[in-house]
């Protein structure tokens, strides 16, 4: 059974990407609008909107080749889900409410979000949704969309809960893709986002400092460099970890996390992927507290939390119920 067909009855809440007005309805192993006749195929059991993964091609390749590194359910490690409860304050029961996840990856918060007992609409733009599909297309409230965030191909103001952590500031235009995602909160509904934060210590760090070389790089070239030389760079990270703490994993051009405990070979692919996804990027736009406390503002929420969290800044805000 495809996802498509797990969720036929959920399909009210989509609508074409091309004329921005006509409902979808499955018919073969397409979904075609009601009102422009635009098909749109379902390739692997997966809806595409767009026909190709875009500037985000390297998570594709990334995610595909890491499928299962930050799944709490490979890791054996709630971290996932301790992130994603965290940032949106969310009650772990959410059933009979429907969420939309925007940029998915490999699925390692959707694997958390489809446990809630919501209906979850799942998208990213690059070839990852095929990734997430493996690990997650069993569960009959998930549905998988390959789609652009600049460009859903969801009803405006129909979902309870957004979500969208590590991505915004990966797209071309993060005020645009914030908007995009406040569009789709129903009044009464949350919104959910994390960002990379501009802080001084931030911007002055290996990843801006080389990315104007690696972002041009060939991605798999890029790819077998660095798992060439992490191997040798981890033991002389944990030890600057041990005497200088966080300051000395700050020495080093690679990402590792300590304090997350984990057994050695995976925290060489953790580090691994985890370099990769700093270097490669075709965008990276940091942002201040101010700019998405704006955001939120300026799309009419109330309830609105801005602050400093584990991957940057966390913002989260509710439409006023009385909203139009």
């Amino acid at each position: 059974m495809t996802t498509i067909e797990n969720l036929r009855e959920k399909l009210d809440l989509f609508v074409c990407t091309a004329c921005k007005t006509g409902g979808l309805a499955a018919q073969d192993a397409h979904l075609v609008c009601s009102n422009c006749a635009k098909s749109f195929p379902i390739v692997r059991d997966v809806a595409r909107f767009v026909p190709d993964s875009g500037y985000a091609e390297s998570f594709g390749f990334q995610w595909n080749l890491h499928a299962g590194t930050q799944l709490d359910s490979f890791t054996g490690k709630p971290i996932s889900r301790n992130r994603l409860f965290e940032a949106s304050r969310w009650p772990t029961d959410l059933s009979g409410q429907t969420i939309l996840e925007a940029g998915s990856g490999a699925g390692r918060f959707t694997e958390v979000l489809v446990t809630t007992g919501a209906t979850i609409i799942s998208c990213d733009l690059s070839s990852a949704v095929d990734a997430n599909y493996r690990s997650n297309g069993q569960n009959a409230n998930l549905l998988i969309a390959q789609a652009s965030l600049l460009d859903l191909p969801v009803r405006p103001r129909s979902f309870d809960k957004v979500m969208c952590l590590g991505v915004i500031q990966h797209t071309p235009d993060p005020e645009k893709s914030f908007s995009c995602l406040a569009d789709c909160v129903r009044p009464g509904g949350e919104l959910v986002i994390d960002v990379y934060a501009a802080r001084l210590r931030s911007l002055l760090s290996w990843k801006y400092l080389l990315r104007p070389i690696t972002r041009r790089m060939d991605g798999k070239k890029l790819y077998r460099l660095i798992e060439s030389v992490t191997p040798a760079l981890l033991p002389i990270s944990d030890f600057l970890y041990r005497i200088l703490g966080r300051f000395g994993l700050r020495l080093l051009p690679i990402v590792q996390y300590p304090e997350l405990k984990l057994p050695r070979d995976l925290a060489l692919h953790w580090a691994v992927l985890d370099t990769f996804d700093m270097y490669s990027p075709a965008h990276d736009h940091p942002q201040t507290l101010a700019t998405v406390r704006r955001w939120f503002e300026n799309a009419g929420f109330a309830d609105i939390v801005v602050v400093y969290g584990p991957n940057g800044i966390v913002g989260r805000g509710r439409r006023p119920a009385s909203a139009a």
